[in-house]
């Protein structure tokens, strides 16, 4: 009788683990949707994200004229730190591009935002691609591309908005010059 039982406690075990139909594979998770916060009002995605990216680019290129000569604005050859500051500045451009494309970031007109934003990302991959090369012509040059991209969007989305909403700015929008350069500019103009 304890044979017996051994027995079919053995053949139990074995019955357990011998192998059977294999377990069918458990379905993937289903896959999250993708959900974007974009609460982040225009003006701040611009301010924080857009402008210092543009500003790291277009510091690092160009020369600057002051009354001590002319400035070479571009990284020396061997400064690394400031040719990987063109290369982030170039970077954060190319992503706000597509952060620009998202549900929530477009602007009517949508053909016309969606333009801008996706010519922004090609143009700052290029302008990456001249800063990693140490390229200071193309730097330059790239730089001045991303520039005609702020300027049309700018006009498109900004300036002529603004105009619409609130006529043309009345009087002279800009200070006058201080006296001392008014009375200059005056002599000048009177051929003295």
């Amino acid at each position: 009788m304890k044979q017996l039982f051994v027995f079919g406690a053995c053949a139990a075990l074995l019955a357990g683990c011998s192998p059977g139909k294999p377990a069918a594979p458990k379905a993937p998770p289903p896959a999250a949707a993708a959900r974007f916060n974009t609460d982040l009002p225009m003006p701040e995605l611009m301010g924080h994200m857009v402008d210092p990216g543009a500003f790291m680019y277009w510091k690092g290129s160009g020369t600057e004229v002051t009354l001590k000569g002319e400035k070479d604005l571009a990284p020396a050859p061997n400064d690394q730190a400031g040719w990987d500051t063109l290369v982030s500045g170039a970077t954060i451009l190319w992503q706000a591009g597509n952060v620009l494309q998202l549900p929530g970031n477009v602007r009517a007109p949508e053909a016309d935002w969606m333009k801008y934003a996706q010519l922004l990302t090609e143009r700052a991959v290029i302008a990456r691609e001249a800063a990693e090369k140490h390229d200071k012509k193309a730097v330059f040059e790239e730089g001045a591309k991303l520039y005609e991209v702020c300027v049309a969007c700018h006009e498109e989305y900004v300036i002529q908005p603004g105009i619409k909403a609130n006529g043309v700015a009345k009087g002279n929008p800009l200070p006058d010059f201080p006296a001392d350069i008014k009375a200059k500019m005056e002599a000048r103009a009177k051929g003295q």
